[in-house]
């Protein structure tokens, strides 16, 4: 069946940058097939879909999250300590198959309803974050964390390396999901761990890896305590700083990383609401990206960042740019919306089938309405898609050709399912977090 988009203002993030205003998009199957300026096509029996001069771009695509962990967002607020003392026991006392299943329900959700096509997530139990992607029609990379904290799906790194297998059996030839292998950090690993994935991953050359590296001080402390360089340097010496690597967060970096993650051809997942919220720094996005090297945002876990569309990471990234710079230069909203979209999926592997408007990519893509008043006068619609859209905004959210929403009712997930099934698991992390603090008094 063909859909055809038309009265739209198109903005394709090709490399050009390539506008219509007013354009059309014409969608056959997955694919896009057509798209221009001016008058659209004439096709029998296509649907029309009169976009009023809405915009229509590429679904955004979040390049790092933890979609079970919905169920945690806004727990524990302004506590230092909270990851010790309220995360990792109720990570260890509730985290299963269900919680995960129904935190990714709610993540999907909400990501659909943010104008998110596609996802690159880790956690645990990642098999049902896969099925929840599938189900949802997301598009995704998923990634099976391995870590050394008492994670809640496996005892020792033997368990964890089976549950990476079983999750690449399970989504071999999916045409939406992608298995990853996810070692959690540096210093939750160990470097024989990251080794041990190396050499893995060298063997399943077609398998991202995904990784949090240079996050905290904690990290940059355990790196030069125990191996007397910088974090970025373990990861060389272990063999995994390599193109396949997507590194998440990247905050505590020196021009020599910098140079070692450029030479060695990695990508990066930037989470600046998250970081700036956990008060760890800003990431030098700017360097990196000056560097060569592919910088896509990331939303990062609803505990950390609270929200999953990327509107609440755009203004934060330039705007931590620009003090970096100490000007207004830095960062613009071009540059902020391709991270969000073609730039991201080049981080994921992903920019040959989405990330742009381009005949013979997959048909992922959204409608933004522009009826509210706060989005005018337009003089550039990257600048007020980046300081001034919402999520409320997007009308409708299409992958692979098919409605994930339209006009703001979601087809693929159920809401209020979504949502009861999440109050119930947020019921018993409350009674748990009163039995938590007892035992702290």
């Amino acid at each position: 069946m063909t859909i055809l988009f038309v009265n739209a203002w198109v903005l394709t993030l090709d490399e050009a940058m390539s506008e219509h205003n007013p354009g059309w998009v014409q969608v056959d199957g997955t694919t896009i097939t057509a798209l221009g300026g001016g008058e659209p096509p004439s096709i029998a029996g296509a649907e029309i879909v009169d976009c009023g001069g809405d915009i229509v771009m590429p679904g955004m695509v979040n390049t790092h999250c933890h979609m079970g962990m919905a169920v945690f967002r806004g727990l524990g607020e302004d506590v230092d300590d909270r990851l010790y003392r309220y995360i990792l026991p109720l990570e260890r006392k509730f985290v299963s198959p269900e919680m995960v299943r129904v935190g990714s329900a709610l993540s999907a959700l909400e990501m659909i309803q943010g104008g998110v096509t596609t996802v690159a997530d880790m956690y645990y139990f990642e098999q049902e974050v896969g099925r929840v992607a599938a189900a949802s029609g997301l598009r995704a990379i998923v990634g099976q964390t391995l870590a050394d904290f008492q994670p809640p799906d496996h005892r020792d790194w033997d368990e964890g390396f089976a549950l990476v297998e079983a999750l690449v059996d399970e989504f071999a030839g999916h045409p939406l999901v992608t298995a990853s292998i996810a070692p959690h950090a540096p210093y939750s690993t160990g470097r024989a761990t990251m080794e041990r994935v190396a050499r893995w991953s060298a063997d399943h050359p077609d398998i991202p890896v995904q990784m949090h590296l240079a996050e905290s001080d904690l990290e940059v402390r355990w790196a030069q305590d125990n191996h007397g360089c910088s974090t970025v340097e373990v990861t060389r010496e272990a063999g995994l700083l390599k193109p396949n690597l997507i590194c998440a967060h990247c905050l505590q970096l020196d021009h020599a990383d910098i140079t070692l993650m450029a030479e060695a051809q990695v990508c990066v997942a930037t989470n600046p609401r998250s970081n700036g919220k956990a008060g760890r720094g800003i990431a030098p996005v700017e360097a990196l990206r000056n560097a060569g090297l592919p910088v896509g945002l990331g939303s990062d876990g609803a505990m950390s960042g609270n929200t999953l569309d990327l509107f609440a990471q755009f203004a934060p990234v330039s705007m931590f740019a620009k003090l970096l710079g100490k000007s207004r230069r830095p960062l613009p909203a071009r540059d902020v919306v391709q991270m969000a979209t073609i730039e991201g999926a080049r981080v994921l592997g992903l920019n040959l089938q989405t990330g742009s408007l381009e005949p013979g990519k997959q048909a992922d893509l959204i409608r933004i309405s522009l009826a509210a008043p706060r989005l005018h006068p337009i003089y550039d619609p990257y600048s007020a898609l980046v300081f001034a859209a919402m999520p409320g905004d997007v009308l409708d959210t299409m992958v692979a050709g098919r409605w994930l929403m339209r006009d703001r009712q979601v087809q693929t997930v159920e809401p209020k399912k979504a949502l009861r099934d999440a109050l119930q698991i947020a019921d018993q992390f409350k009674a748990e977090m009163v039995l938590l603090d007892e035992q702290k008094a």
